[in-house]
């Protein structure tokens, strides 16, 4: 029962993606809700929550690929 080394980095290079989303996504979510009166809140608003959704997605495939990695699925 060796592990996928292949597997195992593609996984964890998913997990290296969603890191910086995951900080970025609140960030620009709370800056437009402070930003309400401006014109490009609803673009500023959708482009966050795009942002923590992929966060989770990334996270998601990430976990699933390492996982695949480890037990060789």
């Amino acid at each position: 029962m060796a592990t996928n080394k292949e597997q195992l980095t593609k996984g964890i290079k998913y997990l290296a993606g969603a890191l910086p989303l995951l900080f970025i996504g609140p960030v620009v979510i709370h800056n437009a809700f402070m930003n309400q009166q401006n014109v490009w809140h609803y673009l500023v608003l959708a482009f966050g929550i795009i942002a923590c959704i992929s966060a989770m997605y990334l996270m998601y495939l990430g976990l699933k690929t390492i996982m695949k990695g480890l037990f060789n699925d």
